[in-house]
């Protein structure tokens, strides 16, 4: 005589000790939430910014060509010092903003900084170097001492 034994199921939050802690801080957390979203959310800076900024280096031979993303910044806030083998980049920028009504006051403060030094391939001319801000994008213009001379191109067949 085979008698199958039924088994009894139960949800996984009835089974934990801390179920009812659970619910209650999932409420909580749901009803904290709530409150909170007649505020306007606020961005912070991601970390990349604070860590550097891209950019390109680009060999043109008498010349090199520096290629920096600096969005927001102006050219007031621009720091550019270059030696014969590096160039080094300090950019920040600071907002306030102030909003008054009736029943409230709303001040806003944010700040970017760029910070980067940037090695040089080949020596340069530090006294001759001239840069320009563009649409948020800085250019340096580094002549070299010694221009590369041009590569010769070699057909290669492929196999």
């Amino acid at each position: 005589m085979a008698t199958k034994l039924a088994k009894k199921t139960t949800t996984p939050s009835s089974t934990s000790p801390f179920s009812e802690f659970d619910r209650v801080f999932e409420n909580f957390r749901r009803d904290l939430e709530k409150s909170f979203t007649s505020f306007p959310r606020i961005e912070l800076p991601s970390l990349s910014k604070l860590q550097g900024t891209e950019c390109d280096v680009i060999d043109e031979g008498k010349q090199l060509s520096v290629k920096v993303n600096l969005p927001g910044i102006s050219k007031k806030e621009i720091h550019l010092n270059v030696t014969d083998s590096a160039m080094e980049i300090h950019a920040e920028h600071k907002e306030e903003s102030e909003e008054k009504k009736k029943n409230y006051l709303r001040k806003e403060r944010s700040q970017v900084a760029y910070s980067r030094i940037l090695p040089l391939p080949e020596k340069i001319i530090p006294e001759k170097v001239k840069s320009k801000l563009t649409d948020g994008v800085l250019e340096v213009i580094l002549p070299k001492v010694k221009p590369t001379p041009k590569s010769k191109k070699r057909s290669v067949t492929v196999q």
